[in-house]
């Protein structure tokens, strides 16, 4: 028994450095439980309502002590390739990008932003909110490792903890209702017991469906039936703490899910036709949706609640209308707002916004979609997908630096294998399902691709996704390497940057490492 033992835990050391076939780059899942189900409802763009438009009594937007102006960007991490934070930290400031807002607290990420002077968004992930709404203590743990320690040690300029991420989805059927509050309730409190909270606010950062109009028109918004008393208690605990609402809108979603939406609607300088409400027009639904969410606070009794735009962007590739133009439009206006400080009709001041999103993210569920994994203003390596003026020093995006690719080479099919061949379905949907093929299919990048190029965009992606290993190109001899580039006009076959390990990741298998060897050694002796 213990030579079946040992010979298992050489595996088990292999299999730390190992997943079949590839290293395991760092990665940080929102959802760690149910990583597959949960992940695909992780950044959901699920704004199902387009509403239309508003009225009467404007508000102030900024009553309470919330910083505002400059643009800021998410940064996610569900990248099987990720750049190294530093490379990020160091794109983020010559882009001139003032805020970052992150769906997790990961410690070499933070870090980097230490001394950068980019006001930083920490999150907690919807899987955590259980924990925090039971346990006081275990707050006040994640507030001194993940805020305090931070801010004293790495001087990071930690400014908001998001609490969640958009946990009232119609689509999550419930599951986050009674723990959010809790939760924000209990960070709340942990930051006040450390002395921070004048200086780090809590938020829920939620989805545009939390609220609705019975009239179609913004005048008639408030919170929806369903969550309407937790929405009152969330939005009661901002106003007393002087914290701001973060809201998600997405005007590409309501293109998406139906085809008779007017498409200038969706844009800033859009020829749609205005919709009146009450004598307020509105030229675009950004506008329209916006202002049906101060309506709903107003009606609540909180007309002067601060409102920060959580997500807001185009994404460029994975539907007819996720492209290149579309997305330089859109983003570009958005820009043009916050550049002039211009509001909506109900709130007319300055824009406290964040891009969604600042990277290409390859492993993002593609359930709301094939768009998800293409939000980014920068393709996954760090490079410029379109000319976009954030205000930066240049007027124009500045590409990551110093960033290391895997070699020159990529995997094809075969010039000699058949496309009727009868083992070809099983491998291109092998490849695909571990892959990434969103860039195949109507109106996308790759749209063009005939069924070999098809089969060889497939291939490339898995290929690419397990670093170039020479078993990720066999699928059952159907697939050969070269140094050809098989780039087709503006499909692009990818080569993958070198995987970036996280110091956690490091030391953990570090310790593996040193427990495993350790047990074989005591093993060995006593053969």
């Amino acid at each position: 028994m213990v030579r079946p033992l040992l010979f298992s835990l050489f595996l088990l050391l292999l299999g730390s450095t190992s997943n079949g076939l590839t290293p395991t780059p760092y990665r940080d899942d929102d959802a760690s439980s149910n990583s597959n189900e949960m992940s695909a409802l992780r950044h959901p763009k699920a704004d199902a309502r387009s509403l239309s438009s508003s009225s009467p009594i404007k508000t102030s937007s900024v009553s309470h002590a919330v910083a505002v102006g400059g643009i800021g960007a998410n940064w996610g991490s569900q990248s099987t390739h990720r750049l190294p934070p530093e490379i990020v930290v160091r794109m983020l400031r010559e882009n001139g990008i003032q805020k970052v807002k992150l769906f997790d607290a990961d410690y070499d990420t933070l870090k980097a932003l230490g001394k950068s002077g980019i006001q930083v968004m920490v999150g907690i992930p919807n899987d955590m909110l259980s924990t925090f709404a039971s346990s006081s203590k275990a707050a006040e743990k994640w507030v001194s490792q993940n805020v305090s320690h931070h801010l004293t040690t790495n001087n990071v300029l930690i400014r908001y903890v998001a609490v969640g991420n958009e946990p009232f989805l119609a689509t999550y059927n419930g599951t986050f209702l009674r723990t959010t509050y809790p939760a924000l309730e209990n960070i709340q409190k942990a930051l006040t017991k450390a002395g921070l909270q004048n200086q780090v606010k809590v938020t829920v950062p939620l989805n545009a469906d939390v609220y609705e109009s019975a009239s179609t028109l913004p005048s008639g918004g408030d919170f929806r039936a369903d969550i309407h008393d937790n929405m009152i208690r969330i939005v009661k605990l901002l106003s007393d703490n002087e914290a701001p609402f973060t809201i998600n809108i997405y005007p590409f979603i309501s293109l998406y899910i139906d085809p008779n939406f007017p498409v200038e609607y969706a844009f800033f300088d859009g020829g749609a036709t205005p919709l009146n409400d009450g004598g307020t027009s509105y030229y675009n639904m950004f506008d329209a949706n916006h202002d049906t969410l101060v309506w709903a606070l107003q009606k609540n009794g909180f007309a002067n609640l601060p409102i920060v735009i959580g997500e807001i962007g185009w994404p460029t590739d994975g539907d007819r209308n996720a492209n290149i133009d579309y997305a330089q439009r859109f983003n570009q206006g958005v820009m043009a707002r916050i550049t002039a400080g211009r509001g909506t009709p109900m709130r007319p001041g300055p824009i406290d916004a964040y891009l969604f999103s600042l990277i290409d993210e390859d492993d993002k569920s593609i359930q709301p979609g094939n768009f998800e994994r293409h939000w980014g203003v920068f393709r996954f390596d760090g490079q410029p997908k379109y000319s976009l003026n954030l205000g930066g020093p240049t007027g124009a995006l500045v590409p990551a630096k110093n960033v290391s690719y895997l070699e020159k080479k990529w995997c094809i099919m075969k010039p000699n294998a058949r496309v009727d061949d009868a083992q070809l379905a099983a491998s291109v949907s092998y490849a695909c399902g571990r892959g990434d093929c969103t860039c195949l299919g109507y109106g996308t990048s790759c749209g063009g691709l005939d069924a070999r190029g098809n089969i060889s965009y497939a291939f490339n992606s898995y290929y690419q996704k397990n670093n170039q290993m020479d078993e990720a190109c066999k699928f059952d001899g159907l697939g050969t390497i070269t140094r050809a580039d098989p780039t087709v006009g503006s499909c692009v076959f990818e080569i993958a940057i070198k995987p970036y390990y996280s110091g956690a990741s490091r030391v953990s298998f570090s310790g593996l490492k040193t427990l495993v060897l350790g047990l074989c050694m005591f093993l060995l002796t006593g053969l």
